[in-house]
């Protein structure tokens, strides 16, 4: 019970790697806030994590409505009084050619993905120094290593690469890690993606060292058990690619 009487707040905890996180959560004794703009999936989410941990919750928001964010931390802590883990996952973006990129292209991403990991660990600072906690915001190896039609993806994991080191250094003094995952996972959108072009998708397993894509559960959400635990409090500022190495950091 690594994470035993721990809060955390999981976006995009409704399906994918963000059910995954929470799933292993709960395992390990964590009290998790789900939040997810799907309600029909965020309610089923959240009764398969309540028979691990009944006090587990479920938040429907959109996170594109920032002035709104503060509001899940102060649902979490009125509901749990602390605040011990924030997991930035949630994110939307395009696949386009980068001529053919419009601004709403990139207010999708960095509305989604960017602003609502800025603004949630604004809101949560102050509770989570009063815990000396942990944040999980999400890299991604397209920003990594510049993959082709994901300019607006990887510019906004890539500049949450960036607040990540930068609070890092100024959370570091209040007791606060602040690492990254960079996934590579069986998720719902890599499989409509391996249905859609199955000789890329076979191609890019391939290139995988560890031949399999992650699993979301044990692979993904077991980084992140360990991330938001005692084991990585000597951790901070990094990016932990869980890709099975297929991505090679720099």
């Amino acid at each position: 019970m690594k994470l035993q009487d721990k809060v955390a707040i999981i976006t995009g905890g409704a399906g994918g790697i963000g059910k995954g996180m929470a799933t292993a959560f709960v395992k390990e004794g964590a009290k998790v806030v789900i939040v997810d703009l799907n309600g029909e999936l965020g309610e089923q989410a959240i009764k398969e994590l309540q028979v691990y941990q009944p006090e587990s919750i479920f938040i429907q928001a959109n996170l594109a409505e920032h002035d709104k964010l503060p509001e899940i931390v102060k649902q979490t802590v009125e509901k749990f009084g602390k605040l011990d883990i924030l997991v930035n996952n949630a994110h939307a973006s395009t696949n386009k050619p980068f001529e053919e990129i419009t601004q709403a292209d990139l207010d999708l991403s960095f509305n989604t993905g960017f602003y609502p990991t800025f603004y949630l660990m604004q809101a949560a600072l102050p509770y989570l120094k009063e815990t000396k906690g942990k944040i999980i915001n999400f890299a991604s190896g397209a920003g990594i290593n510049g993959d082709a039609n994901q300019a607006t993806y990887a510019a906004a994991k890539e500049a949450i690469r960036a607040i990540t080191r930068v609070t890092a250094n100024e959370f570091g003094p209040f007791g606060i890690n602040v690492n990254l995952i960079a996934p590579l996972a069986d998720s719902p959108g890599i499989q409509q993606w391996a249905k859609a072009q199955p000789e890329a998708f076979e191609t890019m397993v391939s290139k995988i060292p560890l031949k399999r894509l992650g699993d979301l559960e044990n692979d993904i959400g077991r980084a992140a058990v360990f991330l938001a635990g005692a084991d990585s409090d000597y951790i901070t500022g990094q990016t932990l690619m869980v890709d099975g190495g297929i991505t090679k950091l720099r």
